[in-house]
């Protein structure tokens, strides 16, 4: 029977796929995957299961969304089984929404299997709890680009004088604009920050320093990088307990903190 799966992958590591979002790999016909997703998990695909590749950089996209949105329908039409494979989880920041419309409204029946988000398991490879009772009761998981006519500066200022602790996603570019408008809405200059590139993987890399220190700590750091703000960083110093060298024993990184 016909049916969509809009599956969160999850942040990297191939074993945070949840059970039900392998399951919907493992059956799929026709798989849709994006550039973010551990490729390991392509191997669980079925015999002669169609794999389209619809990756997506900052500057460029192999495929466009409306043309995404046209494929889900098309293999769907065709009576297929269809896995959309999405880095993280669909519908925080990676447009599984607008899929979901696409299909419901051509009433094509479509289920959503959540993922493990990068704002929380990044932070979490890293020691960093994004809330905790003694440091942070809030969180705001935010991105660093923003639609086309919205009103940055009002945006910003909400989130900074409203939340303890920040997750910022796609924001490496603009690292230095989101200091400066910490800074702007009331945020110490000395307030810990973490950037922590290719989380949960075994290229993981984390750098901590404060707003005021930040730019310079990370200028070797590149997407994808979750950005962190708040008290709650300073506690990786004695909760950091992923080893990426470890974890592949052919990978050696070094954690640059201060």
């Amino acid at each position: 029977m016909t049916k969509v799966y809009i599956v969160g992958a999850g942040p990297g590591d191939v074993d945070l796929i949840t059970v039900k979002g392998l399951k919907a790999v493992q059956q799929a016909d026709v798989v849709l995957y994006d550039r973010l997703i551990n490729q390991d998990l392509l191997e669980e695909t079925k015999a002669g299961a169609e794999l389209v590749f619809c990756g997506k950089r900052p500057d460029h996209h192999a495929l466009s969304q409306s043309t995404i949105n046209h494929l889900l329908v098309k293999y769907a039409l065709q009576g297929k089984v269809v896995t959309r494979l999405k880095g993280g989880d669909p519908f925080v920041f990676g447009r599984g929404g607008e899929e979901a419309e696409a299909l419901a409204k051509r009433s094509i029946p479509f289920e959503i299997v959540p993922g493990i988000t990068s704002g929380t398991a990044a932070p979490a490879y890293a020691g960093i709890p994004v809330t905790h009772r003694d440091y942070s009761s809030s969180v705001a998981f935010i991105s660093g680009v923003s639609k086309k006519g919205t009103d940055e500066e009002a945006y910003w200022e909400r989130v900074v004088k409203s939340m303890d602790t920040l997750c910022i996603y796609m924001g490496v570019k603009r690292l230095p604009e989101i200091c400066e408008r910490l800074k702007k809405y009331g945020r110490p200059a000395d307030t810990p920050m973490a950037l922590i590139q290719n989380g949960t993987t075994s290229s993981q890399k984390m750098v901590k320093g404060t707003i005021d220190t930040i730019v310079e700590k990370s200028r070797f750091i590149e997407n994808p990088a979750m950005i962190v703000v708040g008290e709650v960083v300073e506690l990786s110093s004695h909760l950091q307990w992923f080893n990426p060298a470890a974890s592949d024993v052919q990978t050696s990184e070094q954690t640059v903190v201060g």
